[in-house]
Formats: C-alpha cells, sequence, structure tokens
C-alpha cells in the first residue's frame, strides 16, 4: 500500500510544535549564556535611593524591577547598560513599606532574543525599609550664638525627596520624635568634650562666661537597630573671647582718639594765645620817639 499523505492542517500543526519546541530550547540556551548580576546593595542617604550591582555588561542589558511585599513588580531602568538604579520615586511614595527589587538580565540588541514563556535569568536583592535603612545625611548647624554663659545652637533640618501634599518634607517631618540630635562641645583652649541631646532643633548650653567654644552635631535615631547616627557636621567656633578683646580694643582706640583730639586742641589754642600775644610784646619793649 502507498502510505497516504499527512494532511495539510496536520502537517501545519507539526510545524507550529517544532517551532515551539525550538524556541524554548533556544531561548533557554540563550538565556543560560547571559551573565547574572550580583553583589545587589541599597545606596541610600535621607532617602534619595539608589540599587547598585555587578558586573559590568557586555553582551547584556539590565532591567530592574521592585515591588512591595504585596505588591506587583513594577520594572524601572529598562535595558540598561548601567550598574546602577535610582529608585527614589518609588519607595518615597510610602518609606514606611518593606521593598525588595530584582536585576534581569536580557541579550544586548534585543530582549525578544529570550522567549516570553521563559523567564529571564535575575537576582534578587535584600530586603529595603526606607524608615528603617535610610542613613542619615550629615546634619548642618543653621545658627549659633554665645550671650555671657548661653551657647545657642540651631541645626538646619535636612530637605528629602518625601512628598506630602506637593511639598517635599524634611527629615524632622518625616521621623518626628524619633530623629534626636547630639552636640560635642568644649572649651576651644582645651579638648575635653562635653555632650548634651535634644529631639527638637534647639541646644541651650551652660558654659563659661569669656571663654571661646567649638562644638559639631551629629544626627541619631535611637529606635533603629542599625544606622543609627549620622556623620558629624563641621566643626564651628564661638569668639566670646576674641569678642570681648575687640571691644576693649576699641574702647581702647576710642579714648586714645579722644586724647589726641584734645592735645591737638590744645596745641592749638596755645598757638593762637602766643600768636595774638606777640604785637603787644613788640610795642612794649620798642624804644620813646623824641620829639
Amino acid at each position: 500500500m502507498v502510505p497516504r499523505a499527512p494532511r495539510p492542517e496536520a502537517a501545519v500543526a507539526q510545524t507550529l510544535v517544532l517551532s515551539w519546541v525550538f524556541a524554548q530550547v533556544a531561548g533557554a540556551a540563550g538565556a543560560s549564556n547571559i551573565v547574572t548580576a550580583y553583589n545587589l546593595a541599597w545606596k541610600s542617604t535621607n532617602f534619595k535611593t539608589i540599587l547598585e550591582w555587578e558586573p559590568k555588561p557586555v553582551n547584556h542589558v539590565y532591567t530592574v524591577q521592585i515591588s512591595t511585599r504585596l505588591g506587583d513588580w513594577k520594572s524601572k531602568c529598562f535595558q540598561t547598560t548601567d550598574t546602577e538604579c535610582d529608585l527614589t520615586d518609588e519607595i518615597v511614595k510610602d518609606v514606611k513599606q518593606t521593598y525588595t527589587a530584582r536585576v534581569l538580565s536580557y541579550p544586548a540588541g534585543n530582549v525578544h532574543t529570550v522567549s516570553s514563556d521563559v523567564e529571564p535569568p535575575f537576582t534578587n536583592s535584600p530586603e529595603f525599609t526606607p524608615y528603617l535603612d535610610t542613613n542619615l545625611g550629615q546634619p548642618t548647624i543653621q545658627s549659633f550664638e554665645q550671650v555671657g554663659t548661653k551657647l545657642n545652637v540651631t541645626v538646619q533640618d535636612a530637605r528629602t525627596l518625601v512628598r506630602m501634599n506637593g511639598t517635599f518634607l524634611s527629615i524632622r517631618d518625616v521621623f518626628g520624635q524619633d530623629l534626636n540630635y547630639t552636640i560635642y562641645y568644649w572649651k576651644a583652649s582645651s579638648t575635653g568634650k562635653k555632650t548634651a541631646k535634644t529631639n527638637t532643633n534647639e541646644f541651650l548650653l551652660d558654659v563659661d562666661k569669656g571663654e571661646d567654644y567649638c562644638f559639631n552635631v551629629q544626627a541619631v535615631i535611637p529606635s533603629r537597630k542599625a544606622n543609627q547616627k549620622s556623620p558629624e557636621s563641621l566643626v564651628e567656633c564661638s569668639s566670646q573671647g576674641r569678642g570681648i578683646f575687640r571691644e576693649l580694643s576699641i574702647i581702647i582706640g576710642a579714648v586714645v582718639l579722644v586724647v589726641i583730639v584734645i592735645i591737638i586742641v590744645l596745641l592749638i589754642s596755645l598757638y593762637k594765645c602766643r600768636k595774638a600775644s606777640a604785637p603787644q610784646s613788640g610795642k612794649e619793649n620798642s624804644p620813646l620817639n623824641v620829639a
């Protein structure tokens, strides 16, 4: 018997099945040759948050996805050759949520080389909770004044990219009473440091009158288990002692100037008196004329 030729519909079906199988095999083979990201790390200060990873891509690109614990994955930094992705705009939506990111690897030039049915290789990041994990930035001393035995210091709250009703919040707005400041202060003529703490932005310190003081501040969140402290601010120094010296110098200078003016006035007066009396003395000493 002569074997029957397969029906056209069956031939088409067989072709589609074989094509799908080859696509899966090729996609899986292509995916297996792509380098997977590693060393994923969050870098965050005052809620400015960037995800970093390695290695630099050679024949592939990356796409980053981020999600809350119960949320859906949202893609960021599509097909990038960078090894970092700024995720600030996502995490500031709710800084008390816990986020996970992942970095997916695709062949360079055409992400569709990997079949849509084959999940590209990826690596998950550690979990990140901005409220607990973002680093505190270096604080700034807004103003200070020493009057007598009181030193008043005001700390400037850093601004963040967290928004409420269209307004960017300060770290004080975000952390509230959880945010403390510590001040370290010492006499300019010594190295012994004292400390004081406040859960506001103001320090009012008892100091010795006439002494210059140097100081710096540090932001602290005591309730945290890690990342409790910021870097210390730049050192500032009062000039109480120098101020008194300048005041004395001004007073002494003014007294000296007054004395000089008085002496000049006296000399001018004396000169005028002598000049006025000179002709009269000449007439008295001249000989009498004989008629």
